[in-house]
């Protein structure tokens, strides 16, 4: 009996031994002396004990890789531009994924790098801002037709920052500031200006209602002398005495 126990108890760890349990979005690879024999996918699976082994395993998940690339603009400004991959594995290639390539992130920050620095030297440094959506697809564009040789499927590419050199960036916050008073200025000038007009406007409107007064004033002088005279000659006086007398009569009441 106790030698019985001591048989089964190797056999059932060595029966054991050939299950194995995958999780969900994962994928083991499955060697047979040294050689793939297959993939085990997601849950409860068998190998041949003692002459199958599992060789490593390989994440069906989407997978971010960031990078950080130094290079230089046309108008020769050092800048650093800080890249976002997404990938994943194609589920019907994971053998080229496993066995293709020893480092997939290296091999995609490689091609960043190509791809970046191909880029950016084409363009001043306004131009990186205005078309970092650009240079994503470019990059998009060149790694999905590189990586799909190794089983790999670039999902997005994305320029999430861009860093200029410290002196560059201190310039040009100089200039945004001098760009701002410049237009704070023109808002003055502008504001100056208008003051200026209206107030122009408002005396030559005070001025034509003034000349108005005096000409009304003017007329109803008129108007009372010729009244005046008219009186003087209804009374027998001629108008060359009837106008004398009415300067007279305007001299005493100026006084």
């Amino acid at each position: 009996m106790t030698s019985a126990i001591v048989w089964i108890i190797p056999i059932l760890f060595i029966i054991l031994s050939g299950l194995f349990v995958v999780k969900q979005q994962t994928v083991f690879i499955v060697e047979r002396f040294g050689k793939f024999k297959r993939t085990g996918h997601a849950g409860l699976n068998l190998k041949v004990p003692l002459i199958d082994k599992i060789a490593g395993k390989i994440s069906l998940k989407i997978q971010q890789l960031d990078v950080i690339v130094e290079t230089k603009t046309k108008d020769d400004v050092f800048v650093h531009l800080k890249i976002s991959v997404q990938f994943l594995v194609q589920r019907n290639h994971v053998y080229d994924a496993f066995y293709k390539l020893q480092n997939p992130h290296e091999q995609i920050t490689a091609f960043i790098f190509d791809v970046v620095r191909a880029e950016v030297p084409k363009m001043i440094l306004d131009d990186v801002f205005v078309k970092k959506e650009e240079i994503a697809l470019a990059i998009q564009r060149d790694l999905k037709e590189a990586m799909l040789n190794y089983g790999y499927d670039i999902i997005k590419a994305l320029v999430t920052d861009i860093d200029p050199d410290e002196n560059v960036k201190i310039a040009m916050n100089r200039i945004n500031a001098a760009e701002r008073e410049k237009v704070a200025a023109q808002h003055e000038g502008d504001a100056q200006r208008i003051l200026i007009v209206e107030r122009a406007k408002a005396e030559a409107e005070s001025k034509r209602l003034q000349g108005k007064g005096i000409a009304d004033q003017r007329r109803e002088i008129a108007r009372g002398l010729e009244e005046s005279v008219d009186v003087l000659n209804r009374a027998g006086i001629n108008s060359q005495e009837a106008s004398a007398l009415i300067v007279i009569t305007q001299h005493y009441d100026t006084l």
